[in-house]
């Protein structure tokens, strides 16, 4: 049986909360309770990943997704 559950980290960094990375977590968030995501995905917010100039970073299973929108997170985390 193959797990499908992505491990999504959401940096919460200050230039990242700047760049939009609250508004991220809680589009993500939304999606994953109205059905679009649910059950895909486990979100944790982290300190400072050390990746300013990237802001907002988001890593879906080991893929860094830097100047992270809600558009591109969502496609890696659907990829299988």
């Amino acid at each position: 049986m193959k797990f499908n559950r992505r491990l999504v980290f959401i940096c919460g960094g200050s230039d990242c909360k700047k760049a939009g990375s609250k508004r991220i977590r809680k589009e993500l968030k939304e999606a994953a309770t109205e059905g679009g995501l649910k059950g895909h995905c486990k979100f944790f917010q982290t300190k400072c990943m050390d990746m300013c100039k990237s802001a907002p970073v988001v890593i879906v299973d080991g893929y860094f997704c830097k100047k992270a929108d809600m558009k591109s997170v969502a496609e890696q985390i659907k990829k299988a």
